[in-house]
């Protein structure tokens, strides 16, 4: 539990300065530089892989109309800026062809600013579940964190963590479903414990056929029944005609009954095995 205060008070120190940052910012803007955006670059630890064209998009039409509302966190670089907080602002104020961005310059280590990636982006909850899986997977592995103390540090549900985490277990093609938004995440946990050729069935045909989580779990729940079949199990559902052969065993005075695949002989004495294999061997 060391490990998850010291890295609390971390996070909260950097968080409490950002913070203080969008506080002290006078109406007059003062201490909120406009920087040249060609002088910006993206956080190098930034958990968030996936952008949504459209909603970029949306954004952008919004900051030409309105202009920019919330500057951007930065550190300064050898060559430029990092940023630490505000790259969705950052792709959109690009995407609008502006040259230049307010932002609000902070001093934090490269630690600092992979931590509060990492954590800004899980609180705000503007992670898709694989981009999320993999910043509590880094979290885990920087640290050493158990699954607990990972809850108590993100404010997030054990059993949230876990369940997330398992996703890191699908195949490219789930991955890059969830990224596109082509299933969700409650599909993706559905499918996560089966092989690679199941999963990539299933999301073929929940996006063919527009199914729901729940059809998606009757359809997994069929298939592992299904796989728990033995052989005689399914040899047992099939239903073969006996008709004619036991028609045929009748006039010998033989009762028979099926089941399935399966054709029972009733025998009254040796007398009528003996008979029926002279009639059978001919």
């Amino acid at each position: 539990m060391a490990k998850t205060a010291a890295l609390g008070r971390g996070l909260g120190a950097l968080l409490s300065e950002i913070d203080e940052a969008y506080q002290n910012e006078l109406p007059s803007r003062a201490g909120v530089d406009e920087l040249l955006l060609s002088k910006i670059r993206p956080n190098p630890y930034q958990p968030r892989k996936h952008f949504d064209p459209e909603s970029l998009a949306e954004l952008s039409e919004s900051i030409k109309t309105y202009g920019l509302l919330q500057p951007i966190v930065v550190k300064e670089d050898i060559d430029g800026y990092v940023i630490i907080a505000g790259e969705r602002r950052f792709r959109a104020s690009k995407l609008a062809k502006l040259k230049t961005i307010k932002a609000i310059l902070v001093s934090v280590s490269d630690e600092q600013m992979r931590q509060h990636a990492l954590i800004e982006n899980i609180q705000r909850d503007e992670l898709n579940a694989i981009d999320l899986a993999q910043a509590y997977q880094e979290l885990i592995d920087v640290h050493q964190l158990t699954h607990e103390q990972l809850s108590l540090t993100v404010h997030k549900s054990r059993t949230q963590i876990t369940n997330t985490l398992r996703l890191l277990q699908l195949g490219d093609k789930g991955r890059k479903a969830i990224l596109e938004g082509k299933i969700s995440a409650g599909h993706a946990k559905i499918i996560v414990g089966l092989g690679e050729k199941e999963q990539a069935l299933l999301i073929d045909s929940i996006m063919g056929q527009k199914l729901s989580v729940r059809d998606v779990e009757k359809m997994v729940k069929n298939m592992k029944t299904s796989d728990r079949l033995s052989p005689l199990s399914l040899e047992s559902s099939l239903e073969l005609d006996f008709k004619k052969l036991q028609s045929q065993l009748a006039k010998m005075g033989l009762k028979s009954s099926k089941k399935g695949s399966k054709l029972m002989i009733d025998f009254n004495d040796n007398d009528q095995i003996d008979a029926f294999l002279s009639t059978l061997l001919g």
